[in-house]
């Protein structure tokens, strides 16, 4: 095991893993073993993650497009050392901050009522780089209040012609207050840092603005787009550029990027 990783194990055992004290297989997992038909194969895959041990309770067959390994050789650092080298900071980075959100901040009700997503540059086993969107969320809890299994859903992005970004998101599944787009510099959730509005991008884009922004991470120009919305393409380009102020993006790229961590866009939608 790389240091790299195993910074990153030393971080889910310590704040997972020691506290967990049996361990017990998802009971359900064979439910989700029919979730494999809603995602597209070869653009997606997803496991059950046991955090008592930092075993595989499952993991989607599609896994072996992006790993070359079949998914009963698959482990959780296996996965890891897809990351490129330069991604492990901020994943790190990624982690610690998620682990407060879960262990810190939210009450042990809450834990399951959320999901928290992301992005990381990876490599595949033919050398092929890739953008990949996590998206994760716990499915049981252990009696110490912590996630005990996640349900975690990888998947390339790289179509889109999207980049990594380092911001981190936690979108409430039952409408309750989310966290968008959150800098994990220190590591540490604080709701404090979380009350500047530009953040909640479902707050301050427009349903037109999501129908332009959908079509833009499509590849289409702002003729193509008019000509779908029935609109002129200079309303297009204008458009573009306010939602890119109000983003604080400098370019499309980085505008679908945020959009996709964000909660606003999904590959689905895609």
């Amino acid at each position: 095991m790389s240091e790299d990783t195993s910074r990153i194990f030393d971080l889910w055992k310590k704040e997972y893993s020691k506290q967990i004290k049996k361990y017990s297989e998802y009971e359900a997992k064979d439910q989700f073993q029919q979730f494999a038909s809603l995602f597209t194969p070869g653009n997606s895959y997803f496991y059950i993650l046991n955090l008592h041990n930092l075993n595989l309770d499952y993991i989607s067959p599609e896994v072996e497009i992006f790993t070359g390994k079949p998914p009963e050789e698959v482990t959780m650092e296996c996965l890891l050392q897809t990351a490129l080298k330069e991604e492990f900071e901020w994943i790190e980075k990624k982690e610690r901050l998620i682990q407060s959100f879960y262990n810190d901040y939210l009450p042990s009700d809450k834990v399951t009522d959320y999901k928290m997503l992301y992005s990381y540059e990876m490599k595949d086993h033919k050398g092929n780089k890739k953008v990949m969107l996590i998206q994760g969320t716990p499915l049981s809890v252990s009696e110490n209040g912590t996630p005990q299994h996640l349900l975690v859903i990888h998947s390339d992005v790289s179509h889109l012609q999207v980049c990594s970004i380092k911001e981190v998101s936690f979108i409430s599944l039952k409408g309750e207050k989310s966290f968008y787009n959150l800098d994990p510099e220190n590591g540490c959730f604080n709701p404090e840092l979380c009350r500047e509005e530009h953040n909640d991008l479902a707050n301050i884009i427009t349903k037109r603005e999501q129908e332009i922004i959908k079509y833009l991470a499509k590849g289409l120009n702002a003729e193509e787009i008019a000509e779908k919305l029935n609109i002129s393409k200079h309303t297009i380009r204008t458009h573009r550029k306010n939602i890119l102020q109000k983003t604080g993006c400098n370019n499309t790229t980085q505008l679908v990027a945020k959009c996709l961590t964000g909660g606003i866009i999904t590959p689905q939608d895609l």
